[in-house]
């Protein structure tokens, strides 16, 4: 199994400093990996008290039936996790209040092949480390997979985002998150905090949740955001993707882009 070595965070204890209102349903921040995960979480923990957010796991296919109890409408707690389409879990949060957060695939590329170069992860590709193979290839192997080693683009955004449009979720882009958080001091990032916590079950915005995403967002804070991943091999992945990359991800997944909301 693959291996996470991420610094941890004091966002409990920061919690502390802002009265929190209990939750009275459970709430799953869902995504596909790579997606900005850790924003949208350290976000919301700045709203929900620490003893109501469940830490015991982050969930996933393979352990969900473990982890029910995050979803119980008796006990509601705010989790997290890469949760694949399934009849399991579509069982298990027919009574919680999902958000699956997505990303630009061309952005996402760029982002997976920095975190699988990176010393923080630890897995089947550390031969391609070091410069072993050439950005582009690198490129190529985020997009159309590594045989037996890790799945394509198509194959994670179908299962763990596509396959859930239609049903009871929110589904949030990471773009227009990480945009609001940049600019609190307008109406339409109040608007868009809003509406976020009004999905989560939420319907009042505290008069200081400005100071709360700030905390929350504060990059430090993320052991996956870009500047904070171990060792140098991410430095060699562009900022933007190359144009036949970004024809190649068109060719591999035909109308993604435009099902999600880009482009």
């Amino acid at each position: 199994m693959p291996r996470i070595l991420a610094k941890g965070d004091n966002l409990n204890e920061l919690n502390a400093n802002f009265d929190q209102q209990r939750l009275l349903e459970p709430v799953f921040l869902n995504s596909v990996p790579k997606c900005g995960t850790h924003l949208v979480r350290n976000i919301m923990r700045m709203f929900v008290p620490v003893n109501q957010q469940y830490h015991r796991a982050f969930i996933q296919h393979a352990i969900l039936r473990e982890h029910q109890v995050a979803f119980s409408p008796a006990m509601p707690h705010l989790s997290w996790g890469h949760l694949l389409f399934s009849d399991d879990a579509a069982i298990v949060l027919r009574h919680t209040h999902h958000i699956v957060q997505v990303r630009d695939p061309y952005d996402w590329v760029l982002a997976r092949a920095r975190f699988f170069l990176s010393d923080t992860f630890q897995g089947s590709l550390e031969h391609l480390k070091g410069g072993n193979a050439g950005v582009e290839e690198v490129l190529n192997m985020m997009i159309f997979g590594v045989h037996g080693k890790a799945p394509t683009l198509n194959e994670i955004f179908t299962h763990n985002a596509v396959a859930w449009l239609g049903t009871n979720i929110t589904l949030l882009r990471f773009e227009e998150l990480l945009r609001h958080v940049r600019n609190l001091e307008t109406d339409e990032a109040e608007e868009f905090f809003a509406g976020l916590l009004r999905a989560c079950g939420m319907n009042e915005l505290p008069a200081d949740w400005r100071e709360r995403v700030r905390i929350g967002s504060d990059r430090r804070q993320s052991g996956t955001a870009r500047e904070n991943l171990a060792g140098g091999g991410r430095d060699s992945i562009p900022d933007e993707l190359p144009d036949m990359q970004k024809r190649l991800v068109d060719y591999a997944v035909p109308g993604l882009r435009k099902l999600l909301g880009y482009g």
